[in-house]
């Protein structure tokens, strides 16, 4: 007999969190329950890292669905780390995990060093989110600040092509990956790693420990941003990276056009359940505008599509840039049009974009110091 949601559900809350002393089901720490026949398939989300713990109710939750539910379930649970339920289990007051020895003992910040987490998403493909993203990285390093960008888009990396990287990074004795620095920007990416010919045929949960170690097991040292170039889509793999990552704001890319405005505003909600306030949207290949005729624009994919979209879901606009032809080869020769014409239109919109994102993080950080809040004045 096939096996059903209900049940497994029902079995789950005989499984108790020790630190909280309530059930996995009351404390809405399973997600992603999938059940077709005897196959269960479900993500145990913690609020930290915490292995023996993890282990601990992995193997309770095998033996409740196994005592109240079929002994031949087959299961496959995967751990999750979503640092958003440590506010919602704790009320946002910190508290001391659990050592291997059953003593205390506090677990390590993630990206320690690293003052603003800033990322870059898009809810489809091909709307340009890496292109704006290495700006984005290439525009804060000029106006002074130390930048980092992370390529966490393991399927196809884009970022060593953009900043024209064909070296493997350095491996530190204490086995630490050192980020090659180019552009004035500190760089990860899983395209240093492999072959280009290559491709990575991996499972979400093979994706999500990769970006792990990307933020655990490299050394970026201090850095006043650090940019998460995200694969594009609002799957299991962005949320667990969103979750994981103690992430400051996001920027979400979109073209004009009413397929990728969907999939935008999908990313903006996508945010908003994780409580990753959004610094605002970009409006990429906004228009074409000939090289002979530069006071013309015509709007291929739609007219101000991302502009209305900000203004209906009252989040900031932070500006369009054009479909450029220089844009796409300074790209695809490996210097961001920030760096190699810094004078260009594209260029100018690319800064004013990167001004714009610090201004919306002021903004934020002026509301939770309860210092009051300013406008951000985007001009239609």
């Amino acid at each position: 007999m096939a096996i059903r949601k209900e049940q497994i559900l029902t079995a789950l809350t005989h499984v108790l969190h020790p630190d909280y002393e309530k059930d996995l089901i009351t404390l809405d720490l399973i997600q992603d329950l999938i059940v077709q026949e005897k196959y269960v398939s479900f993500t145990l989300e913690l609020p930290a890292e915490n292995k023996p713990l993890a282990a601990e109710l992995k193997k309770k939750c095998t033996e409740a669905i196994h005592k109240f539910v079929d002994k031949e379930a087959v299961l496959d649970i995967t751990v999750g780390i979503n640092i958003s339920k440590k506010r919602e289990l704790e009320g946002g007051e910190e508290k001391e995990k659990r050592s291997p020895e059953g003593g205390q003992q506090q677990q390590p910040p993630i990206l320690e060093g690293v003052k603003q987490i800033i990322a870059v998403a898009s809810g489809k493909g091909g709307v340009g989110k890496s292109t704006v993203a290495a700006n984005l990285a290439v525009s804060l390093s000029k106006a002074g600040h130390s930048v980092g960008l992370l390529d966490t888009d393991i399927y196809g990396p884009s970022i060593p092509t953009m900043f024209g990287v064909t070296e493997r990074p350095n491996i530190t004795t204490d086995k630490k990956l050192v980020p090659v620095f180019k552009h004035g920007v500190h760089l990860v990416s899983m395209g240093f790693l492999v072959d280009t010919d290559q491709a990575m045929i991996w499972r979400g949960p093979m994706v999500t420990s990769a970006v792990k170690q990307f933020m655990q097991e490299v050394r970026w040292g201090e850095l006043d941003y650090l940019i998460l170039d995200l694969p594009p889509g609002t799957g299991d793999i962005q949320l667990t990276i969103v979750q994981t990552v103690p992430l400051t704001g996001a920027v979400i890319v979109s073209t004009p056009q009413t397929v990728a405005l969907d999939d935008a505003r999908k990313g903006v909600a996508m945010f908003g359940k994780v409580n990753v306030p959004v610094l605002g949207i970009v409006e990429n290949m906004a228009y074409f505008t000939p090289p002979d005729m530069p006071e013309k624009k015509y709007y291929i994919f739609g007219k101000h599509g991302a502009r209305k979209l900000a203004r209906k879901l009252e989040v900031p606009f932070l500006g369009e840039v054009a479909l450029q032809e220089n844009i796409r080869d300074t790209s695809d020769t490996g210097t961001p049009v920030v760096e190699s014409q810094p004078d260009s239109a594209a260029a100018k919109s690319f800064m004013q974009i990167g001004q714009r994102v610090q201004q919306a993080l002021d903004t934020q950080q002026k509301v939770a110091d309860g210092s009051g809040k300013i406008e951000i004045n985007i001009r239609p």
